[in-house]
């Protein structure tokens, strides 16, 4: 059985998009660009989060269902969500870890 990844395809899609939106940016002076690219990379973080946020609350909110009994909740589907949750928040959680090491790396670069 194989478990849907779209919150990671998703992510992945949007950072090869940011990606190929920078690679055609050739005005690297120009301060704008740089900031609308700014911009969508922190609305893609944003959505990113809010998703993993709202997979976990889905996650949460099944399996309260499930141990009330409620007929419509099965546990495989109580036991899917909360595995997609936990891949979603393990997968911010690694890019979080990159983003500081990233940050990291540059604050220690010498002028």
């Amino acid at each position: 059985m194989t478990v849907p990844v779209n919150p990671l395809t998703s992510a992945l899609a949007q950072m090869q998009s940011m990606a190929a939106q920078a690679a055609s940016d050739t005005s690297a002076a120009d301060v704008g660009s740089g900031a609308a690219t700014a911009g969508g990379f922190a609305a893609a973080l944003k959505s990113s989060i809010d998703k993993i946020s709202a997979d976990q609350q889905k996650a949460v909110g099944e399996s309260q269902a499930f141990e009330l009994g409620a007929g419509n909740v099965s546990l495989n589907d109580v036991m899917v969500d909360m595995q997609k949750a936990n891949v979603g928040f393990q997968f911010g959680l690694q890019v979080r870890n990159k983003l500081v090491a990233a940050y990291t790396d540059i604050m220690q670069i010498q002028v």
